[in-house]
């Protein structure tokens, strides 16, 4: 779905859009610290990983979201 052609979002759809962020950004973060004290190469990739796979969740939601505001 495109907010382009479709922005009518309620307020629980808000309400969900904000926890699901909410949970991303945290994993993302968490992920992130991991994988900074992570010792092993391969551990530290892979937790590097999982940070910007959900960080790059996280701006994909914040991009439907602005193209709602226009």
């Amino acid at each position: 779905m495109s907010c382009e052609k479709n922005c009518s979002l309620t307020s629980k759809d808000l309400t969900i859009l904000e926890d699901q962020m909410t949970h991303l950004a945290n994993v993302s973060r968490v992920a992130a610290s991991y994988g900074n004290d992570f010792q092993d190469p391969a551990m530290k990739q892979t937790a590097m990983a999982i940070a910007k796979h959900h960080c790059d969740q996280f701006s994909a939601l914040m991009n439907v979201l602005s193209g709602c505001q226009n």
